[in-house]
């Protein structure tokens, strides 16, 4: 039918289109690029200037189309826009908000003011520090980021930046600590143990061997596509031009091998007291972080408790707590590292002295880079608070492409094949809904006085849940053995299933750090230190407040983010969130073919008669000719996790949108056409003919 068919249009052209070499193929004013893999020769001046100031469909598709449409309808129109990259890992998110911040460098100060040049430098300098500090190597993605990034660039009424400013959400700290076979912990710690000088390490009491440190030993031989020691360079000369002083620099490598040390403390019990194993290497922190070695051994093994009378006591830790209080503190270290680093970047490029009165009127492109949808083998907190992130983009994609465009349509008679689509406010409500929601649970449990662990809060969530379409688990579905007793819950996302394992689910949402940590890191000779732990002045018996839970808080800022994005207005008068969506490509041992779309397939005919050539550039929409700068159109293939699917997202009429194909685990192009077919046989029970298709009734290519 011509839904099945319109579905293998959209795979069989970017197949078509990747076997001679052109990785970006436009629908409708989305940019569909399939991850090489490789580098290509595209992203040159010359291809800069090809692009410079032209309209969407005059050269052939390509990212540099988005960032020139962001630009031009940002200085036009001197609306705010926005460009949103989303999408699983590794189907080159990082790489495409860096190629869309290098066009709109290129394109802009041509009178090479001096203070332009430097705000540029400084925005193109943040990505390598915030990638070295905020990316790893995980099994999907040897550059994964791990924390989602919101960057506002400013632009005055010339169309030259002016500065700008960077949100980042949900670091996974837990990471640090831990991570999963063949991974890694995040770039930092390599790049300083591999490319710091014999000077640098031995300054930081530290070997040039990640083996030898706990927090980094399982990842000490995973193999990588980057060198650690040329991108440790790159990062201290990045730093450097972003204005960071040396005393400043020195600091942020003495915390990481603060972190890396803390790992490789050990503790013993006697049976009534804990002792320090290492007493060596608690000197060495106390050394790096202009601490007493007395006060760091008191707050490893004592934590200062306060009764309701007042009075003040030390509570020895057993081993157990000792542990855990180590590995938190590790965790918050370098979360507040990189938060500081991301606020010391912000204090440079923020828009100073700005008066629009003698300045003009100052207009912003925003560039947001986030975790996509994630479905892995065990997928734990994290996993839960990014596809919920994804369910919130998903409902701002409902709300500004589908729902106001269709209503648009309608109230101007224009004639339109209309989608159907599924609105996921069900599920949003599933994790956020007060009283009601997961989140809520979870803060409930966390509340809750005594102990409550893991498998009471699923249980609590069975027994709230147990009637919500969205919701399951094994004590719910007790013939579903693919989740266990007292351990799984699985939430049937837009995207797909995804079975969580609730263990561990209660600690990282309570985020619990012994207020004795932050006294001692706010009270260090070091003014880095300081600035990070300025909740460390509090004494005991002033913090009485319970601080916010960790979901509590992410939700939050995602519905903030969510509120920031849908202000922006673009170049067709609406909304100017312009949407860059990933899926990735990959089934069996190289994967499914994920996507962040609607769990409906939408049913789409043609309007446009192309010819085939000009068919290879951009794969027909189901909507009125009248409106072929205005296109809508989603689909779907498949569901859920082994089942190949594919999100087509076009924004409406305004900047443009990008989906990536990721060719995940072999990371190699030759999969593509495998992976294609296996696709269409997914739809059919077998392999279909690639002659030609027929899409609304019409035979419209010839894809072969």
């Amino acid at each position: 039918d011509s839904c099945f068919s319109s579905r293998c249009v959209t795979l069989a052209a970017g197949l078509v289109r990747f076997e001679k070499g052109r990785i970006y193929t436009y629908i409708g004013e989305v940019v569909v690029s399939v991850n090489p893999y490789r580098e290509m020769d595209i992203y040159g001046k010359e291809t800069i200037e090809a692009y410079r100031g032209r309209e969407l469909y005059e050269n052939p598709p390509h990212l540099y189309a988005v960032a020139d449409a962001a630009y031009k309808a940002m200085k036009r129109r001197a609306k705010d826009t926005c460009i949103v990259i989303s999408g699983e890992s590794g189907a080159g998110k990082t790489e495409a908000s860096k190629y869309i911040m290098q066009y709109i460098a290129a394109v802009t100060n041509e009178s090479q003011r001096a203070e332009v040049e430097s705000v540029k430098n400084v925005l193109l300098k943040s990505n390598c520090v915030l990638e070295a500090f905020g990316n790893a190597k995980t099994n999907r993605n040897d550059n994964s980021s791990r924390f989602g990034k919101y960057m506002d660039i400013n632009f005055n009424f010339n169309g030259d930046p002016t500065g700008g400013h960077i949100n980042n959400y949900l670091l996974e700290k837990s990471r640090v600590i831990q991570q999963q076979d063949g991974e890694r912990n995040f770039h930092s710690f390599y790049q300083l143990l591999r490319g710091g000088s014999d000077h640098m390490l031995e300054s930081c009491h530290l070997q040039n061997d990640p083996a030898a440190y706990v927090y980094t030993r399982e990842g000490a031989g995973a193999a990588v596509t980057t060198n650690d020691r040329p991108s440790h360079k790159a990062v201290m000369s990045a730093l450097g031009v972003i204005g960071f002083s040396q005393d400043e620099i020195t600091s942020i490598y003495h915390i990481l091998a603060a972190i890396l040390l803390l790992g490789n403390v050990q503790f013993e019990s006697d049976g009534e007291s804990v002792q320090i194993q290492n007493l060596e290497a608690v000197n060495h922190i106390a050394e790096l972080t202009h601490t007493d070695p007395e006060s760091v051994c008191r707050t490893l093994l004592y934590r200062t408790v306060a009764t309701g009378g007042g009075e003040v006591f030390d509570k020895e830790h057993t081993e157990q707590d000792a542990c855990f209080g180590r590995d938190a503190f590790a965790k918050a270290l370098y979360e507040r590292l990189f938060c500081w680093i991301v606020n010391r970047i912000n204090s440079v490029i923020e828009v100073k002295n700005y008066d629009p009165a003698l300045h003009g009127k100052n207009t912003v492109i925003g560039v947001l880079d986030i975790y996509g949808f994630e479905i892995f083998d065990n997928n734990s907190f994290e996993q839960f608070c990014i596809n919920y992130c994804n369910e919130k983009l998903q409902q701002l994609f409902i709300e500004l492409i589908l729902r106001q465009e269709q209503e648009e349509y309608r109230k101007e008679g224009i004639t339109w094949q209309h989608i159907d689509y599924f609105n996921n406010q069900i599920i949003v409500d599933l994790v956020e809904q007060p009283h009601k929601g997961i989140i809520s649970i979870l803060d409930e449990a966390c509340l809750t006085v005594g102990k409550v662990t893991d498998t009471v809060c699923l249980d609590s969530m069975d027994t709230k849940l147990a009637q919500h379409p969205h919701y399951a688990s094994r004590k719910l579905c007790p013939t579903d053995k693919s989740m266990d007793f007292q351990k799984h819950f699985r939430i049937r996302h837009y995207a797909g299933d995804v079975t969580y394992s609730v263990e561990g689910f209660l600690d990282k949402n309570k985020d619990l750090l012994f207020q004795d940590f932050k006294r001692l890191m706010f009270n260090s000779a070091d003014p880095v230190l300081t600035q990070m732990w300025p909740d460390g002045q509090l004494s005991i018996t002033e913090v009485t407040k319970r601080p916010q839970t960790a979901a509590t808080l992410f939700k939050n800022s995602i519905v903030a983010l969510v509120d920031k994005l849908g202000c922006k207005v673009g170049a067709g008068g609406g909304s100017g969130v312009s949407t860059s969506r990933f899926g990735g490509f990959h089934h069996g041992s190289t994967g499914d073919l994920e996507t962040t779309g609607p769990s409906c397939c939408s049913t789409i005919g043609v309007e446009d008669t192309k010819d085939t050539e000009d068919m290879e550039d951009m794969v027909p929409l189901g909507l009125s000719a009248q409106k072929a700068q205005r296109s809508n159109s989603r689909t779907r293939f498949g569901s859920g996790p082994g089942r190949p699917c594919v999100l087509i997202a076009p924004p409406p009429g305004l900047t443009v949108a990008h989906m990536a194909l990721s060719l995940q685990s072999e990371r190699r192009p030759e999969p593509f056409r495998n992976n294609l077919v296996l696709v269409l046989e997914h739809w059919t029970g077998s392999v279909p003919s690639m002659g030609g298709w027929r899409v609304g009734g019409r035979e419209v290519w010839d894809p072969c």
